[in-house]
């Protein structure tokens, strides 16, 4: 099977979205969250390759999420999604260890590229 991908959006359509994308490139997306502290909860119980995180959500942001996922595992992988003008937020996710970004709205080839980037 292929690499096993964890989404998390606060909008359903976003993780539709990328759910599309993920899937038509080959992957297997195991599991979706809706905010920071479901996706702690989510990687620790799926353990999935990648973790594709949102920085801006309720109950807790990306960031704060990606730092609780990399207490839990180091070498997890996460990319973060951003909107347009949150490069100062990008950057703060990095140094917490996400591993790339992708700005919104979504290119396919970027959601692939940087997934392959990333996990192969």
């Amino acid at each position: 099977m292929g690499k096993k991908i964890l989404i998390v959006d606060d909008a359903a359509f976003m993780r539709m979205l990328i759910k599309g994308i993920l899937t038509n490139g080959g992957y297997e997306v195991v599991g979706e969250a809706e905010n920071g502290l479901k996706a702690v909860e989510s990687y620790k119980a799926l353990n999935p390759d990648l973790v594709i995180m949102d920085i801006t959500m309720p109950e807790m942001n990306g960031i704060d999420a990606v730092k609780e996922i990399k207490k839990a595992n180091p070498d997890a992988k996460v990319i973060m999604c951003s909107a347009m003008g949150q490069q100062a937020m990008v950057i703060e996710a990095i140094q917490a260890g996400a591993r790339d970004f992708i700005v919104k709205p979504f290119q396919n080839e970027r959601v692939i590229e940087a997934v392959k980037k990333v996990i192969g």
